[in-house]
């Protein structure tokens, strides 16, 4: 799991890439690039990257229960 994350990172990077480089060139389908880039990472990049952090319960030290307020 944490290979495919690294995988997917370089895919938006490279994307990334690509799309200012298209930008800067005054091509004409450079901000559907850019938009398919930014859709890229918020629905796919993000929730494995979020799986893969919150997959085994290592969240529950972060969150503030009622017993450790009254420590």
């Amino acid at each position: 799991m944490k290979t495919l994350v690294k995988i997917l990172f370089i895919i938006f990077l490279i994307w990334m890439i690509i799309g200012v480089y298209l930008l800067n060139t005054q091509h004409p389908k450079a901000q559907i690039v850019m938009g398919l880039g930014v859709l890229y990472m918020s629905f796919i990049l993000m929730p494995v990257f979020i799986y893969h952090r919150y997959r085994k319960g290592k969240y529950k030290k972060y969150i503030i229960n009622n017993d450790q307020q009254k420590k």
